[in-house]
């Protein structure tokens, strides 16, 4: 009961860190999901950290779609359309991580490497005082939805995250899009990326058991549920206080706790 208590607790915080700042939740999901299955010595760990984690980002993403309707937020066609260039960069990764070259070592150096580099993007944004709202939202061209959704849906197969982290720097950095925008089209586009890195880790054959009994190829949804049910909560939170917090204060917080994750991460392999 304490334990199940404590992922609704971290899935609340993650939720919350979602709906502000437009990540799928996954950066925190995925080390706790991380340590979770590798304390219970289940076999092939990272394989169900990814699976169970883009589960969990399936669950905050989809609220977070409805909280971007009810807002009047919604970018269909190029979320849409970023979201399909994304699932071909999930099954890319996905033959990545089912190889017998992507192991804990691995997974663990190229998470803490994206927690890096997330933080320095997130810094980055804090320190730029520009009225992101005044700009226009000028349509993402194919070539530019094909880089950031292809980038987006390849680190969420290989960290078990919902890519947020990527897509969103990215179209806000580079290509000039507001973040409110950059915000929407992430959380589209990664319903149907997550969506569809779960559903083929649940049909992967060679799983032999989960944490729980509720566990379906390398999805185990009674470790991911409370998790994800914490982030639905928390991302309906974080998408109030979304306009009540001065935004650079919450991304320099994010990249100290992305920072300290990462350091986290990279003491356990050493």
């Amino acid at each position: 009961m304490v334990e199940l208590l404590i992922l609704l607790l971290i899935g609340l915080a993650a939720g919350i860190l979602a709906g502000l700042l437009g990540i799928g939740g996954g950066i925190i999901f995925t080390p706790v999901l991380f340590f979770l299955f590798e304390e219970a010595g289940v076999e092939n760990p990272v394989l169900w950290t990814v699976a169970s984690g883009l589960f969990c980002t399936f669950i905050a993403a989809s609220g977070s779609i409805v909280r971007q309707y009810v807002q009047d937020n919604m970018f269909w066609g190029e979320g849409l359309k970023l979201g399909m260039m994304g699932v071909l960069g999930v099954y890319l990764g996905k033959l990545v991580i089912t190889s017998p070259y992507y192991s804990r070592t691995e997974f663990v150096i190229f998470f803490s490497v994206m927690l890096l580099y997330v933080a320095y993007m997130m810094f980055g944004r804090g320190k730029d005082e520009e009225n992101e709202y005044d700009r226009e939202y000028e349509p993402l061209k194919i070539r530019q939805s094909f880089i950031t959704g292809g980038c987006g849906g390849f680190v969420a197969a290989l960290a078990g995250v919902g890519g947020g982290g990527i897509m969103v720097p990215i179209m806000n950095l580079f290509y000039h899009q507001p973040f409110k925008k950059a915000v929407s089209v992430s959380h589209l586009a990664m319903i149907l990326m997550v969506t569809s890195g779960w559903l083929q880790l649940a049909f992967e054959p060679g799983a032999v058991s989960g944490i729980t009994e509720f566990s379906v190829g390398y999805v185990d949804f009674g470790a991911a549920f409370p998790l994800a049910i914490g982030g639905l909560i928390g991302g309906f939170g974080g998408a109030f206080l979304n306009q009540k917090i001065k935004r650079k204060y919450l991304q320099w917080g994010f990249a100290i706790l992305a920072v300290a994750m990462a350091g986290r991460l990279l003491w356990s392999i050493l």
